[in-house]
């Protein structure tokens, strides 16, 4: 009779006492998530690859200190996100310009839209473009507006609209107020309006 396989939770607490077979056993289902939203910041292949190794080794470090109250996917996920961050802030400096976060623009709903139809901004393209990001075309425009964005704002529009991770996780796991993220995510559907809708509506205003 053939022993049955370790549980993740088996796993994790082998790969916490430094047995690589168990950590690679562990991380192995999950890297396909972790590559691509690491990527999705990224946009580069070769920066996402080396993103992807120095988040496997924050992963494979903090391993011991992991307490369990989320899924191991979802905390190494984060750390992947924030390495990816680091990649991006030590590719390039990026012209952090922006204005000041507008301090009253409304009430929003559970998903970041405004409520008061006076300030919605025009997103009349969301559908289409979540309808076409799979497609290289999109995805190369997507990659190329989110580049603009401050890293803030442009986490938030990942995590919410391309990964579609609820407002209290998001805000949760970057440690800030469901309300600030509401409003990131206002703003960057804002900002990156304008970059879409050249792509979606043929540069129709």
């Amino acid at each position: 009779m053939t022993e049955a396989p370790p549980n993740e939770t088996e796993l994790i607490q082998q790969a916490a006492t430094g047995d690589s077979a168990a950590f690679g056993a562990l991380v192995q289902p999950h890297l396909a998530l972790f590559h691509n939203g690491i990527h999705r910041i990224l946009g580069n292949t070769a920066d996402t690859q080396d993103a992807l190794q120095d988040a496997l080794l924050s992963i494979h470090r903090d391993l011991p200190r992991f307490e369990g109250r989320s899924r191991f996917s979802s905390w190494g996920y984060k750390i992947c996100l924030n390495a990816a961050l680091m990649a991006r802030r030590s590719r390039v400096r990026i012209h952090e310009m922006e204005r000041p976060e507008p301090l009253a623009i409304g009430p929003f709903d559970e998903r970041g839209h405004h409520l008061e139809p006076d300030h919605l901004p025009e997103w009349q393209v969301e559908a289409q473009a979540h309808g076409l990001v799979e497609r290289r075309e999109m995805r190369e425009c997507l990659i190329r507006a989110l580049d603009e964005l401050p890293d803030s704002h442009r986490i938030v529009f990942v995590l919410k609209d391309l990964e579609d991770w609820e407002t209290e996780d998001i805000a949760r796991h970057l440690q800030v107020a469901p309300g600030t993220v509401r409003q990131r995510l206002h703003r960057a559907r804002t900002l990156l309006q304008a970059r879409l809708r050249t792509f979606v509506l043929g540069g129709r205003p």
